[in-house]
Parts: C-alpha cells; structure tokens; sequence
C-alpha cells in the first residue's frame, strides 16, 4: 500500500513555490520568481522543484473534452453544451478547451528552468551529487517531451520554446512544424533514458516518477505518433486547398521513428522488470487503493486537498447515489453502446472497461441500460475511502502500462518489416492471454500478414487501453478517425434498431438486487439473466414475484437521460455531427490563445 508521501510533498510545492497559476502561456511564472527560495542551491530543494513539474503533465480536460468522441466513450451532456460539442467535433474557436494547452506550457517553463539550473548545477557539483542531478535531469527532459506530445497530439504545429521565458528574446512565438517538435521531443526523451535510472536500481520506488522504463515507453510512443498521420498545410500560406491528412513526406525517417519505437519497447521487455498483472481488474483495483504493481509504468500522482485536482473517478466513473455508502458521483461521459458489444464473449477486461451498474440511494447496485453503461476503470465503489471530497478521491491517473508497451512494440515491428515477426504476434498474443484468463481456445488465431496484423492491433488497444486519453488520437495517427467514427455510428443505429449483428441481443434483462456493503467491493458486472425477445406482461410480474427487477434494455436511464428506443433518437443523430475527414482530425486554436500571444496571428486552423 502506498503512502502518497510524494504527492503530500507535491500539494506543498504547489503552494510554496507556485504561488498562482497560469492564465495563458506567456504569464508564467519567471525564472525568477521559481527560484526565488534559492531553488537549485542544493540537490535536495532541486528535487522538489522537478517533482513540482509533474503537476503541469495533465489535466482533466484530457480524458473529459478531449478524451470524447471515440468508438469508446461519448458525451452525456446537452448539444449546446461545450462538453458535448467536443465530443462531437462541433469546433468553433471558442469552445476549444484552453485549459490543457495552458497547463502543459506552464510545466514547459518549469521544465526549461529545471534543465537550465540543474545542468549548470552539475558542473559545479561534487562527483557524489553528479548522479542525482543526472536523475532529476532526466525527469525533467522527460517531462518536457511528455508535455510536449500532449500538446502536439491535439493541436500540431504549435509555439516550441526550449528556453525558459526569461532567457528568450522575444515573448511572442509562432507555430513550428510538428516534425521538428517531436524530433525535438525524441531527442529530450533520448536524453532521459541515458541519464535516468532503471526502477530495479530502487532510486524511484514507485510509478509516479519517470523510470528510464516509462521513459522508454513515452519515447515508443511518441516515434508511433511522429511516423503516424495528422493534419498537415502548408505553413506559409495558410491555404484552405493545402489541408491534408498525411504523414511526413521523408519515408527513411518514417522507418527510422518505427525502428526508434521497436527498440524503446524491446528495451523494457528485455529488462524483465515490468510485466502484466494476472489479472485485468486488479490492474484498476490496485490503483483505486493505491497498491502500485509491475504493469504499471508512468501514473500521476493524486492526494489529499491540493494535489487531487482532476475529478478521476466522478466524471469519469459510475453513477453513486449522493445517500449512497460511496457518497456522489456523477459522470458526464458514457460508453458509447456499441463498445460493449466490440468485445468477444470470454473477454474479462469488458466488465472492468464498462460498468453495468449504478449505485442507489439505499447502496442496491441497479443494472442499466445499454445506454447507461458507464466507465468501470474508475469506479468509486472500488476505492478504499471517500477520499478528501466527492471529486477528490486520491486516485491516481494511469499515463503508461506494460501492456501498452507490448502493443506499441507489436505495431512497431508490423510497420518495419510489413508483416508481423514471431516476436510481434507473441507481444499481442500476451495481452490476449490475460484478457482471456490464459484460455488460449478463445484467444483466436494471431493474424500472419501486414493489414490483418494492423487492424488487429487498432482493436486491441481499444479493447485493452479504453477511458486512457489514446483513442482519439490513436484513430488520427492511423489516419482513420472518421472512418472508424462513422463504423462506430452505424453500428449504434444498428443496435437501436434490433438489426444486422445486434439482432439478437437482450431485449429485457432480470437482476435480483443486491445492496453493496463495503469499499474495495469484490463485484465487477451485476448478475443478469437476458432475454433477446418480447416478454409479456404476465411473465414480466412472474420474474417480479420472484425478487428479480426486470430492465428494458432499450428504456430510457432514469440518471443518465439517454434513450436508445430507436435509430431517430436525437442524441443518435447528433452523434459525431461535426465529423468532417480531413477536417477534424486536429483542434483549431482558441482564439484567446491567438489574442495573447501575436506570433499566431493570422495562424489559426485553415478550416476555421
């Protein structure tokens, strides 16, 4: 079990050395005004300023707006809603979500004055503390390249300082090609795997700090995104007809990225220090109590009043009735319905994925629709207290785990030699073991050629990494966001209208309630038994005079206020009703981003 010390010392860096938060980028904090306790006079007060970097590497719009709008995860809320306008590629250059961008600059500022102070701090140190500061440059390069990919994932070409603010000659900044920034990222990441040490070695014992091992992954996954698709135009004009969904246009550095990706991930398997846990749900379990384990690479660590900022688990958990045992909590995000049905029968990671059950008043857990199924990773009846408050439940947020690592390693080697190697098809076959607990009749027949390869390798991830902030820019970087969405759609037309593969599902499930009594609750899926045609009256109170509540799977959700009667639905068609190709795939900037700083001036998305 886990202390959070590092956290409860992050909390009193927040307060102690940032004193306010950023508004915008250019506003902050100066190098001056970071160092102004004399920061980076000993090694010990330099690690406290890189453990402060590690508050700016996320923020809850990443996994709430931005991550929305996939073939796993949907909005909840009204169209007008900026939420659900995200979720539905409704862009305008105001409801773009400014908060992330933001964030992630800021812990940019921090990061250069942190690789600024510290490398001249090695030169004047002694021989024993060389090796700390080489560590806590390494975080600190790591941490950078980290923010750097979250901001170019969702936005492309974008400002790209490496200095901090008052070391630059100009405080204004324009966009610069994406390819130059994760060739950038590349090389900090590169850095950090050098000076970084194995988790083995015990200089970082937990997983809320950058190992060479999670540095290692980010730079896996960071060469994937730099050799995959985005939306790309030209940078001098600015024209509309230049807008293309492509990948960068030197092939041999496309093969050099993949090359990078495969040899990151084959260093961590070659360790041996990481590996999947048993099985699927205690990978969650154990970060709703905070017991840290050998899947889990990069979390970022949340505790107590101040370090616990994020909402994980109420926006993006079960419902809980306010009266309940495990007091609020409230999504706002769903799974969308069709995901539930994406996984094959025996998969034990779709009960853990989506939670098939909400939380009443009196504790009793009420099976829901197919249009009340939520996100089970975060669920609170899985944590071992309340927390701090309702949306403060010190649960960590998962960055990168082992089994991402097999599935980047197997997507690398696919990509190099244009079919899989035995090594790759036995990467994926590992994830697919545990998912199947080990049953290899159900794991099926590993594909042997290059497209088969691929694709299967897009739907693992779904399957294993769902509600983890990738998916959406996962589909872009494999240039098929709206393709995939448009499958996605259909396929939950097809559900509302009893047809195609779905025609046969559970018109009505039966469930005899039951109250839960405890936190760390042992149950995954509520029980059912279901029926896949029309029950009538009589043998609907037949199943009620027995105890069991009978469920009509396509009624209305009385919390989630979805419907799913039918295909003519509303909240069916509005789905994804932005979705344009070769439109959508990257986010315009707001325009408070442009107004604050003139170097995007007459920069912004060409399509809007």
């Amino acid at each position: 079990m886990k202390t959070n010390r590092i956290q409860y010392i992050l909390g009193l860096l927040v307060l102690s050395l940032i004193a306010s938060s950023c508004e915008d980028w250019l506003d902050m904090p100066s190098e001056s005004k970071f160092d102004s306790s004399s920061v980076f006079e000993s090694v010990g007060k330099a690690e406290m300023a890189v453990l402060a970097c590690y508050t700016n590497t996320f923020n809850r719009e990443m996994y709430y707006q931005l991550g929305m709008g996939t073939d796993e995860c949907i909005s909840t809320e009204g169209d007008t809603n900026s939420k659900n306008q995200m979720s539905n590629y409704v862009y305008t250059t105001s409801n773009i979500p400014t908060s992330t961008y933001n964030a992630l600059y800021t812990g940019i500022e921090y990061a250069n004055v942190c690789i600024k102070k510290l490398t001249a701090m090695r030169e004047a140190s002694s021989e024993s503390d060389q090796k700390r500061i080489d560590y806590l440059l390494g975080e600190s390069y790591a941490i950078r390249g980290l923010n750097y990919l979250n901001i170019v994932r969702f936005f492309g070409d974008v400002p790209y300082p490496t200095k901090p603010v008052e070391d630059l000659d100009t405080f204004i900044s324009s966009r610069v090609p994406r390819d130059t920034i994760y060739d950038g990222i590349i090389s900090d990441l590169q850095k950090s795997v050098d000076l970084l040490p194995w988790l083995s070695e015990g200089v970082y014992t937990t997983p809320e700090r950058f190992t060479k091992n999670a540095a290692y992954g980010i730079l896996a996954r960071v060469a994937l995104y730099a050799a995959g698709y985005s939306l790309r135009w030209d940078l001098d004009t600015y024209a509309p007809e230049s807008v293309e969904l492509a990948q960068r246009k030197d092939e041999s550095r496309i093969i050099e990225l993949y090359q990078i990706a495969s040899d990151a991930c084959s260093m961590v398997m070659q360790q041996n220090e990481n590996h999947l846990v048993a099985r699927y749900d205690d990978v969650f379990r154990n970060l709703m109590t905070g017991t840290y384990n050998e899947e889990s690479m990069l979390e970022l660590g949340q505790y107590g009043a101040n370090v616990n900022a994020y909402s994980i688990g109420y926006t993006n958990g079960i419902y809980s009735h306010p009266n309940s045992l495990y007091a609020k909590s409230k999504p706002a995000m769903h799974a969308i319905p069709s995901y539930y049905f994406d996984f094959e029968d025996g998969d034990t990671r779709r009960d853990v994925t989506i939670c098939n059950y909400d939380i009443n008043s009196d504790n009793v857990r009420k099976l829901s629709t197919y249009a009340g199924f939520t996100i089970g990773k975060f669920r609170v009846d899985w944590t071992p207290e309340l927390g701090v408050k309702v949306n403060k439940r010190n649960i960590n947020w998962p960055v990168l785990r082992y089994a991402d690592v097999l599935l980047m390693y197997a997507e690398a080697e696919n990509e190099l030699y244009g079919a899989p190697t035995v090594e790759a098809k036995n990467a994926l076959k590992e994830v697919r073991m545990r998912a199947f607990n080990n049953d290899e009749s159900k794991v099926g027949v590993i594909p042997a050629d290059y497209s088969d390869f691929r694709k299967a390798i897009i739907n693992e991830r779904k399957l294993e990494l769902g509600f983890e902030t990738l998916r959406r820019t996962d589909l872009v970087r494999w240039g098929i966001l709206y393709e995939s969405l448009t499958e996605a759609k259909q396929k939950v037309i097809s559900i509302a209208n009893h047809s195609g593969d779905y025609a046969d599902i559970d018109l009505y499930r039966a469930y005899l309630p039951v109250a839960a009594t405890e936190f760390e609750d042992p149950v995954v899926a509520e029980d059912y038994v279901g029926y896949n045609t029309e029950l009538s009256e009589s043998e609907i109170a037949d199943l009620e005079s027995q105890g069991y509540v009978v469920v009509d799977m396509f009624s209305d959700d009385d919390l989630s206020n979805s419907k799913i009667y039918s295909a003519d639905q509303v909240w069916i068609e509005s789905l994804f009703r932005g979705l344009e190709k070769e439109k959508v795939e990257l986010l315009p900037l707001n325009q408070k981003m442009i107004d604050v700083n003139p170097g995007l001036e007459g920069q912004q998305h060409p399509l809007y």
